[in-house]
């Protein structure tokens, strides 16, 4: 009866190991796939969106271009960091960062803003030429210069076509809006300044109460 018993357990710790194997296999394929989706999907525009419109509209972009570049730079990611250094949703280096005032890098309206002021520098320095501020953006402005245009470099080529995937335009539109309040005298007061109208909005009206 012992030898048999014995005989039985030979035969089934082979199957039971092989079980345990293909289970343990099964599961580090399931994280895997896991992982990959997480690294695909990391951000909701929509968590972004309203930030973005505020930033675009207090400097004169189209939301629609920072949108194209965040989905580009880090698919939404506020705490994507690249090989080279470079963080955050629009994916700035540290020196352009400083250079722009940004403190904190993985704070989105920080890093927002700081990229928004580094585009509109560009778009000034290259008339508006999507290509040409979009290439600088990625590869600095000194390779356009260097190479009289858009630089041959992959990345850069490939950067451009996947931002004007939904950034079609061949020139980078500023956009303005004029706001109008009443200063302490009456007066009409026409602005394309948010901040400034917002505040003497709110002076406005806090006086009136």
């Amino acid at each position: 009866m012992i030898l048999i018993i014995k005989k039985m357990m030979k035969k089934t710790a082979p199957l039971r190991l092989k079980t345990i194997g293909t289970a343990a296999f099964l599961v580090c394929l399931a994280f895997l796939f896991l992982q990959i989706e997480a690294r695909a999907e990391p951000g909701s525009p929509q968590r972004f969106d309203s930030l973005i419109e505020s930033v675009a509209e207090e400097y004169g972009l189209e939301a629609s271009l920072i949108h194209s570049i965040i989905r580009t730079e880090s698919n939404y990611d506020p705490n994507a960091v690249s090989s080279k250094g470079a963080v955050g949703l629009m994916q700035l280096m540290p020196e352009t960062a400083k250079r722009y005032g940004v403190r904190n890098l993985y704070d989105p309206r920080q890093n927002i803003e700081g990229g928004v002021k580094y585009l509109k520098d560009l778009m000034n320095l290259f008339e508006g030429k999507t290509d040409h501020v979009l290439a600088a953006y990625n590869a600095g402005h000194n390779a356009i210069k260097k190479y009289g245009g858009v630089p041959p470099f992959p990345e850069t080529r490939r950067f451009i076509e996947k931002v004007k995937s939904t950034y079609p335009n061949s020139t980078i539109r500023n956009r303005k809006k004029i706001y109008k309040y009443y200063d302490d005298e009456g007066r009409v007061v026409f602005t394309n300044s948010r901040v400034l109208y917002s505040q003497n909005k709110r002076e406005t009206k806090q006086t009136r109460e």
